[in-house]
């Protein structure tokens, strides 16, 4: 389970709350542009734009969470249990696995313009990873500094959504989290007036009752709500401190505590593993993790980007005390 969002100050950024159980090792993964994309069933790409991101740490070939390249198109992969339908090999369709999807669009696309050409033609393959690494079943958000989409596999193909309050959480489909937000038309970031009936005098005690009915559970449907609210409602100034800040506290406002959500295991939980930020205008990714409230940043442009090598960087996980005295 988990959360994206993108926040426009003066540059773009965008970035998710990885939520789950379990990590996989992951790691801050450089794909330069010369580095060799292999697919399943559609020829490799020996060029392309360089890409930086979050991936999980169990093989070679670039396992992206969540990613943003060099043109500054970004893109999160997110949990669709029970949603998520990939298709048959077509041979009239361009057959692109999920797990190669961040790769192949985000090499090719600049833009999210770019990226929908490039989806009206792909079929989502159900051809897993691996034997011991079966497909996840998931749906994406894409953002740049102009628009977001939201695309997901579904029994009747792929459906790609316009995505107005650039949040995504995971299920029920997109169309239906957005529409749940009719429920919360009321709220504001300021105090309402009475409008209760009759002549009953209500006390204002309290700043935040404009607020009054924003669920605060760690639910799919909640999550998006809150996160809608909090995005829409966030100021802060346009530098980069003050904008990067702001982003991990509208993100922050959904994070899920180690022992809150119980698994089907006596000794799992799901927890926020990492938080990530990317200003894509400067290919800049900064990061925090549950154990590292320190945040972290890994700039693109800083590594060789015409090589064919990955370059990889682990999350540092250990928390960073920063004593004055």
């Amino acid at each position: 389970m988990c959360t994206a969002s993108n926040y426009i100050t003066d540059d773009h950024y965008f970035g998710r709350n990885f939520d789950y159980e379990i990590s996989y090792n992951e790691r801050v993964t450089i794909t330069p542009r010369n580095y060799k994309f292999e697919f399943r069933k559609i020829d490799a790409i020996e060029s392309h734009y360089a890409i930086i991101g979050i991936a999980a740490g169990i093989d070679s070939y670039p396992l992206y969470y969540d990613a943003c390249n060099e043109k500054g198109l970004a893109i999160a992969g997110l949990n669709f249990a029970g949603n998520a339908v990939y298709k048959e090999f077509d041979e009239d369709m361009v057959n692109v696995t999920p797990f190669e999807l961040i790769p192949y669009l985000l090499g090719q696309a600049g833009n999210v313009a770019e990226a929908r050409k490039l989806l009206s033609e792909i079929n989502l393959v159900n051809i897993n990873f691996a034997d011991e690494l079966p497909l996840s079943p998931l749906h994406w958000m894409l953002s740049d500094g102009k628009e977001a989409i939201v695309v997901e596999p579904l029994e009747e193909g792929l459906k790609i959504y316009d995505n107005p309050v650039g949040v995504l959480t995971n299920n029920p489909p997109f169309d239906k989290q957005l529409f749940y937000l009719n429920n919360y038309r009321n709220l504001s970031n300021r105090n309402p007036e009475n409008t209760f009936g009759g002549d009953i005098d209500l006390d204002e005690y309290s700043r935040g009752m404009g607020g009054i009915g924003l669920p605060g559970d760690l639910s799919s449907a909640s999550r998006f709500a809150k996160v809608a609210f909090t995005r829409a409602n966030s100021y802060s100034d346009s530098d980069e401190a003050s904008s990067v800040g702001q982003f991990f506290h509208i993100l922050g406002s959904v994070e899920q505590q180690n022992g809150c959500t119980f698994i089907d295991d006596p000794d799992l939980y799901e927890y926020t593993i990492y938080t990530s930020c990317y200003n894509t205008n400067k290919a800049i990714l900064y990061y925090r993790t549950y154990h590292n409230s320190q945040i972290t940043a890994v700039d693109l442009n800083r590594e060789d980007l015409d090589s064919s090598e990955l370059i990889n960087y682990l999350l540092i996980n250990e928390e960073q005390f920063n004593f004055i005295n």
